[in-house]
């Protein structure tokens, strides 16, 4: 049995080209001309377009010889100006800080530091008691007064001190600090190594040895030679810390060469709010009495 359909086969050429126009006919109606209608954007364009009255920015200026290669930076040369940026910047924060407070007895203390070194935090500065001559003899007498009948004498000591890492799970910073004050012939050499170790989410304990000489010096007068005496000093402290609460607790110890004993204290201290606290400590002496103290602080840096 054989089927027809009527249609011959010069007619399916035909047939396939009508069905290819349909074909694109349909796919063209239903794509949007990208600039069939203005956007709104076009229109606010449109609207601040420039008036032929309004001034000529250019005018007296030769474009062509404008150097356009002013504009021409790259990535490399814009992450340069930052870093320089960066580095004066440092470099004004590492610069020489002066601070001065007046004291009750008509003298200031004048306090300078510099960095030295961003490294080990190595810093060096100065602190001073500087008086002012008396004018007038009202100012002489209001100057004894204040200092128990003598007149109050400029004084100063210079220091160094240094902050290092430690020496991986033994401790974790160690401190160096050194300190000469040729007024009263004194000078003090001293370091603390520091350990913290996490209690709990909020509370931790920090443990610190402390150790330091002391060396005082005579001067010498007509039939007797100076002399310098040095005093050796340990400390042990340990102090746990409530973040929750802003409360710490410090436990510690010190001996000394003119000590036969170790001298024990113990004390607390309690944040209230912002920038004040309450702390309390009592201590033993090496005379025997036992030294308690009170005090309340306020502290804000800006």
């Amino acid at each position: 049995m054989e089927f027809s359909t009527g249609f011959g086969w010069t007619r399916l050429p035909v047939l396939a080209a009508a069905f290819i126009l349909g074909s694109v006919l349909t796919v063209s109606a239903q794509i949007i001309p990208p600039f069939s209608a203005a956007t709104p954007d076009e229109d606010a364009e449109a609207a601040e377009a420039p008036d032929a009255n309004d001034p000529d920015v250019l005018k007296g200026i030769d474009v062509d010889k404008l150097d356009w290669g002013q504009l021409a930076i790259d990535a490399g040369t814009l992450n340069d100006l930052i870093a320089a940026k960066k580095r004066a910047q440092a470099a004004a924060n590492d610069g020489m800080n002066w601070a001065s407070n007046a004291n009750a007895n008509g003298s200031s203390a004048v306090t300078v530091k510099q960095s030295v070194s961003s490294f080990w935090d190595a810093r060096i500065g100065a602190d001073m008691t500087v008086t002012s001559e008396p004018r007038t003899m009202s100012e002489l007498l209001a100057q004894k007064a204040a200092n128990g009948g003598n007149l109050p004498q400029s004084s100063g000591s210079a220091w160094a001190a240094a902050t290092a890492p430690g020496a991986g799970p033994i401790w974790d910073k160690t401190a160096v600090e050194a300190r000469v004050d040729p007024g009263a012939e004194q000078s003090k050499l001293g370091a603390s190594l520091t350990k913290s170790v996490p209690l709990s989410g909020d509370t931790s304990l920090t443990l610190q040895n402390g150790y330091s000489v002391n060396q005082q010096g005579t001067t010498a007068v007509p039939g007797i030679g100076g002399h310098i005496t040095r005093n050796y000093e340990t400390d042990q402290s340990a102090k746990v810390t409530l973040t929750d609460t802003g409360t710490s607790i410090t436990a510690g110890q010190t001996l000394s060469t003119t000590d036969d004993k170790w001298l024990r204290k113990f004390g607390a201290e309690q944040k209230l709010f912002d920038n004040v606290t309450v702390s309390g400590s009592v201590g033993e002496t090496s005379q025997g009495a036992i030294n308690k103290s009170l005090t309340a602080g306020f502290k804000k840096s800006w």
